[in-house]
């Protein structure tokens, strides 16, 4: 089973990628873990990437569809994967519908965690509270909100055209245990 999840930073996705990753036994690959772990490793890739990011720049799409795509060829995600914070953009996008396509492999769900932003900012400040983060103050928050609003909406109203049959909007405002239950169920009713 393979799954995108879409959403802006707050939304819970991360936490419902995890949740449902370990339920239906298949690979979470959030991207920020993925380029962490990638960071760990000695190779020309890494290197590139340390470079990129030591910089202060954002990882490129190219490198960041290369760590991907090495991922996806893993081991680890040949039961299936949901993918959590790519595609982030509409570049990004394509690359993995054309590697997928060249792979003869399909998505079989797409869901759009949907909330106002409002709510995002309170739950992210009150996240960064309990977790005593630093990185989580208003005016990134606001920033990273703006990246969302900018390049990865779009990629969800165009996937949301192009594939209205998988498509899912979430009520992420709900309880987590509330979203959930309503993932799987809608799984499951798929699986029959």
């Amino acid at each position: 089973m393979r799954i995108i999840f879409f959403g802006p930073p707050g939304s819970g996705k991360g936490t419902q990628a995890k949740l449902l990753a370990n339920f239906i036994k298949i690979a979470h690959l959030s991207t920020g873990d993925i380029l962490r772990e990638k960071l760990k490793d000695e190779d020309n890739v890494s290197s590139e990437l340390k470079k990129e990011m030591s910089s202060g720049n954002l990882v490129s799409d190219d490198l960041l569809n290369k760590i991907i795509t090495n991922k996806l060829n893993s081991k680890s995600c040949y039961n299936g994967f949901i993918l959590d914070g790519y595609p982030r953009t509409l570049s990004q996008s394509n690359f993995l519908f054309s590697f997928l396509e060249f792979n003869n492999l399909n998505i079989d769900f797409i869901f759009d965690f949907n909330i106002d932003f409002n709510s995002v900012e309170k739950r992210i400040l009150n996240r960064s509270i309990q977790e005593k983060r630093t990185d989580d103050n208003l005016n990134v928050i606001k920033n990273r909100i703006n990246k969302y609003i900018k390049e990865t909406l779009p990629v969800s109203i165009e996937l949301s055209k192009k594939f209205k049959n998988i498509f899912t909007q979430i009520d992420a405002s709900r309880e987590i245990s509330e979203i959930q239950k309503e993932l799987i169920k809608i799984i499951k009713k798929a699986e029959f």
